[in-house]
């Protein structure tokens, strides 16, 4: 009885968040200035530098990249301006005709965006129009109304790192619960990190809700190893996988860490479709796979583009990772990182270990801080101005 009651309770629940034109919903509501290419970067921060309130996304490439890297470089920019949680896009770009392409892209979703070429203009020129324009956009947002949304409006997505031994025992169980939960009441979820289930691959293929799904999962995970990890290791991959601070922390092996990072995925979710980096996910609400690196600031920029508004991060030594659009909510099983980086830690499940706290209050507990994020809390990392953007590049520019 009292299961059923909680179950009810949390088809119950609900935050406040902004509906956007194409009906998605943000808990943000950003405006921010988004260069095509590292040599936009100056003029972007310049605009955000004039106008307080808007936010400028410095990255490093948009230059001679082609193919499959190129597709990537946009879907990686369109994804972000077209993320819930961002209410207007100023694009800046070095030339007009890419440039054109993002806020293309950006406008499928019916919200305000424009873009300005420095080709022809200069700097000091391109920077004082899309100033204005910038202006323009931030009173518009500022005065959005936020509404109440059911939960299953929610996208949540989630991405380990510096992980320890309480990691897999603690902090990532917990998300897992909060997806055996939330799940079933209708929110879309998302797990990656290809390289980091190396060694659990055939329990993650198993976790697909068909063979086909899985087959699909298992032949992206053998190309990461083929082309990217076989293809370009000098050695092995001591000190990149697992890290140094796994190791200090406890994980000896790759395969430990991989079957601590598929805790997350909980004991009876089934992930329904395979997604490629920044992808939106268009099969309805459920639990997706995306194809990511396990570099922190890499899976999070892309779990954001693919439009997924909530990130959550468990972390056993203290990975400090935020995210410029998407509040990261990190959660913590270790008592020492609680101790000497607590500054950094939204949800403490350390009670795991010593007993004092059940897997199942953890998940309630972070499903309450998921909602208390939607409606308004900053984060940690928010708070202390995380604001990590990097960009996924495939291989050498042109």
């Amino acid at each position: 009885m009292a299961a059923r009651k909680k179950s009810a309770s949390r088809s119950n629940l609900s935050f406040q968040g902004w509906r956007r034109q194409n009906k998605r919903v943000g808990v943000r509501n950003h405006v921010i200035i988004l260069p095509l290419d590292d040599l936009s970067n100056a003029a972007s921060e310049a605009v955000a530098n004039n106008i307080k309130g808007t936010m400028a996304l410095p990255h490093h490439y948009g230059r001679l990249q082609f193919g499959a890297d190129l597709d990537l470089h946009f879907r990686t920019l369109i994804g972000t301006g077209a993320n819930p949680n961002v209410a207007a896009v100023v694009v800046i770009g070095i030339e007009d005709g890419w440039t054109k392409r993002v806020v293309d892209g950006i406008a499928e979703t019916g919200k305000p965006v424009v873009g300005f070429g420095i080709e022809g203009h200069g700097d000091i020129a391109t920077i004082a129009k899309a100033s204005h324009k910038a202006k323009e956009f931030l009173h518009w947002a500022s005065e959005l109304k936020r509404e109440e949304c059911g939960i299953e409006e929610l996208w949540v997505s989630t991405k380990c790192g510096e992980s320890d031994t309480t990691t897999g025992l603690g902090s990532c169980p917990t998300v897992g619960n909060m997806y055996d939960k939330l799940i079933p009441e209708g929110i879309t979820g998302v797990f990656g990190e290809t390289t980091e289930i190396t060694g659990g691959e055939h329990l993650c293929r198993e976790r697909a809700v068909s063979t086909a799904v899985g087959d699909k999962w298992y032949k992206v995970w053998k190309a990461y190893q083929d082309d990217v990890i076989e293809a370009h290791k000098v050695d092995d991959l001591s000190e990149s996988q697992p890290t140094k601070g796994n190791i200090a922390g406890g994980l000896s092996s790759i395969e430990e860490k991989a079957l601590g990072n598929l805790e997350k995925i909980g004991r009876t979710c089934r992930y329904i479709e395979v997604l490629e980096p920044a992808q939106t996910p268009a099969a309805g609400p459920g639990l997706y796979y995306m194809d990511t690196s396990s570099a922190a600031a890499e899976c999070v920029t892309l779990m954001a583009a693919g439009g997924f508004v909530v990130h959550t991060f468990p972390t056993g030594q203290g990975n400090i990772i935020g995210n410029p659009i998407v509040p990261v909510i990190k959660i913590s099983a270790n008592p020492k990182t609680l101790r000497t980086m607590g500054e950094h830690v939204d949800l403490d499940v350390t009670g795991i270990l010593r007993r004092e706290m059940t897997l199942d209050a953890a998940g309630d507990a972070l499903i309450d801080m998921i909602v208390r994020t939607a409606n308004g809390r900053v984060t940690a990392a928010e708070a202390l101005g995380h604001r990590e953007f990097v960009m996924t590049k495939l291989y050498r520019s042109a």
